[in-house]
């Protein structure tokens, strides 16, 4: 495990101003993955879009945690039904 990957929550705290219970409720509801690595709670950095995905969703749009997390899934949801449907427009050009 490469320890330069991971980014602990106080520096991103102080980056996106929120308080680390913000991100020990975001890892309870699933939603990222926190790990501890020398007595530091860390977030993987490919964790990052995910995590700025939710913090617009939080800030721009006033959403809770619980709804962030239905949110998420509608979205993981609609990518993939557009990559199924990108799927079976390839398989189409292939009968015409």
């Amino acid at each position: 495990m490469d320890k330069k990957k991971f980014i602990p929550i106080n520096q991103l705290c102080d980056c996106y101003t929120v308080e680390t219970s913000f991100f020990k409720k975001l890892h309870e509801e699933g939603l990222i993955e926190l790990i501890t690595i020398e007595k530091s709670i860390c977030v993987h950095q490919d964790s990052l879009t995910t995590f700025e995905k939710i913090m617009r969703i939080h800030n721009d749009l006033h959403v809770n945690i619980e709804g962030i997390d239905v949110v998420m899934n509608l979205l993981e949801k609609v990518e993939d039904l557009n990559h199924e449907l990108q799927q079976l427009k390839n398989r189409l050009k292939l009968y015409e």
